[in-house]
């Protein structure tokens, strides 16, 4: 059975309790008839919140029970089995870790990237970053992933820190790009993006205040199942987290203009994407696009945080009224 109403879940939970209809009543403070409905599928009318909250208190279930991603085998494990710990680790091959986020973000995702670009964006253009063989399988996940991310309709929320896109367009350094593989790079990212709602790319100010991790791994946010997963310094190990109020909370802080880093919002950002573009195009350097942005945009500033002390005595001062969200 799937379970994915809360009247199929209420129903499954009352037959494991082995209890009366009238004691479970008396425990839920519901009375008799209203728990016959639920029981009988007489109604539609599903369970308050202030009752789901009792039952996962009198029986000790998690409560992300309800969610609508927690059905069918996930459920009956969650009612049935001593409850998950909030941490647990994921240690998978490639194939397996790839599975995995696929699974978790199969609908929607909202990420904050430990480097510019994305890997499935990065594989379009340049198949052997890094020289490693892998199995027909894997190839195959990965082209499906690859064609999950450009759909028009499929909902992703990506940030990504001012410095990590600015080091792939201009670092001389530990990066694995060309020239027209950058710019095909970043054509691609404009084209998703510009102009499609359902794809929202924000650009941080990793200098703006003290800020840890968040340039540095990979994490994904699913608030809608309350789970959270980021890679670990091992490579081969993800950590979950399934506290709902570190969930919500990460959420809210990178969903919210006020409390989220200083950044360039989602408009700006494929704005500043086709600006950097054209600076690799015409083959113009890191100041020149500098210039560019400072004059024809309001996030100037905020480039020019992520700028050398050295180079910001070149360029232009960011004008006055910038804006840091």
């Amino acid at each position: 059975m799937n379970y994915k109403s809360s009247i199929d879940k209420f129903i499954e939970i009352f037959k494991r309790s082995n209890l009366s209809i009238s004691k479970f009543a008396s425990l839920i403070n519901k009375d008799r008839r209203t728990v016959t409905s639920w029981i009988d599928n007489v109604t539609d009318i599903e369970p308050s919140n202030e009752i789901k909250d009792k039952i996962c208190s009198i029986f000790r279930y998690p409560d992300y029970i309800w969610e609508e991603g927690c059905n069918s085998d996930e459920f009956l494990k969650s009612i049935t089995q001593i409850p998950q710990k909030e941490v647990r680790i994921i240690d998978e091959d490639y194939y397996g870790r790839l599975k995995y986020i696929m699974e978790l973000e199969q609908n929607r995702r909202f990420v904050i990237q430990a480097q510019f670009p994305g890997p499935m964006y990065r594989d379009t253009a340049v198949q052997e970053v890094y020289r490693t063989k892998t199995s027909k399988d894997i190839e195959e996940l990965k082209l499906a992933r690859i064609d999950q991310m450009l759909r028009y309709d499929y909902d992703t929320t990506e940030w990504y820190s001012i410095k990590s896109v600015l080091s792939f367009c201009f670092a001389s350094i530990g990066n694995f790009y060309s020239k027209e593989e950058k710019i095909k790079i970043l054509e691609l990212i404009y084209e998703l993006f510009n102009n499609n709602y359902n794809k929202k790319l924000f650009l941080f100010d990793s200098f703006s205040r003290k800020i840890y991790g968040m340039e540095t791994t990979y994490i994904s946010i699913n608030v809608k199942q309350k789970i959270l997963f980021f890679k670990s310094p091992i490579e081969s190990v993800f950590i979950e987290i399934r506290n709902k109020n570190l969930v919500e909370r990460m959420h809210k802080y990178y969903s919210s203009p006020i409390e989220a880093p200083s950044h360039v919002n989602f408009l700006e950002s494929v704005k500043i994407i086709k600006i950097l573009q054209d600076a690799l195009k015409y083959n113009n350097t890191l100041v020149q696009a500098y210039e560019i942005i400072n004059r024809t945009t309001d996030y100037g500033e905020l480039f020019y945080h992520n700028l050398s002390i050295d180079l910001q005595k070149e360029v232009s001062a960011p004008k006055p009224g910038q804006r840091r969200n």
